[in-house]
């Protein structure tokens, strides 16, 4: 029932391209996710995460009644970023996890092989932040902000990997990067809103 009030408001008092998008993310997060791949594949969160990177294009087409290869920019960055936020936590629960029998990778692999995943997905999540830069006409606040933060997160993401590395995994803190993780994707969309008021162009 909120689902279908959800999206007739969209519809009726905004636009229906951010009406039909929030329709597909809720379509996505209980068909796609929860009921097919939750308990059926380690991806699980990967690729049902683009339920929650949905939100980027429902607000960017909110606000403009289009979407444009910024907003797909922003959605990628969220996408990238999933795995090295939730997987880190998945460490940490991993127990729980296998009780469950919700397979997350760091139930069914090494964590060794856990840790080089995060260290990937953190590296594409940076770069594609950078990307934003060029496409979406970014200046000095947003390109310092994500720079900085960036730099932070491929730096905890790398710790983690060197901690897996150890025997028993010795020194390894996953809720670290975890909580990190949420700061960063704070921070850098923190930008994307600070920059067009304050923008100082790079050029």
């Amino acid at each position: 029932m909120l689902g279908v009030a959800s999206v007739l408001w969209l519809g009726l008092l905004v636009n229906w391209l951010s009406a039909m998008l929030s329709l597909g993310a809720i379509a996505l997060y209980v068909g796609f996710y929860t009921m097919l791949l939750k308990r059926r594949t380690s991806q699980n969160i990967v690729w049902g995460g683009v339920a929650g990177c949905m939100p980027v294009l429902i607000g960017w087409s909110a606000v403009t009644n289009s979407l444009s290869w910024a907003a797909v920019v922003l959605f990628l960055v969220v996408f990238f970023w999933t795995p090295p936020h939730y997987w880190p936590l998945s460490m940490r629960f991993r127990d729980d996890y296998a009780a469950a029998g919700v397979p997350m990778l760091p139930v069914v692999a090494e964590r060794q092989q856990v840790a080089r995943q995060v260290v990937l997905y953190a590296w594409a999540t940076v770069l594609t932040s950078l990307a934003l830069i060029p496409v979406g006409g970014m200046g000095w606040v947003y390109t310092v902000v994500a720079v900085v933060s960036g730099g932070v997160f491929l730096l905890e993401s790398h710790r983690l990997q060197r901690a897996a590395g150890h025997p028993e995994g010795a020194g390894m803190r996953p809720m670290r990067l975890f909580h990190f993780s949420i700061s960063y994707l704070t921070l850098v969309f923190l930008g994307v809103a600070i920059d067009p008021l304050w923008h100082l162009p790079l050029g």
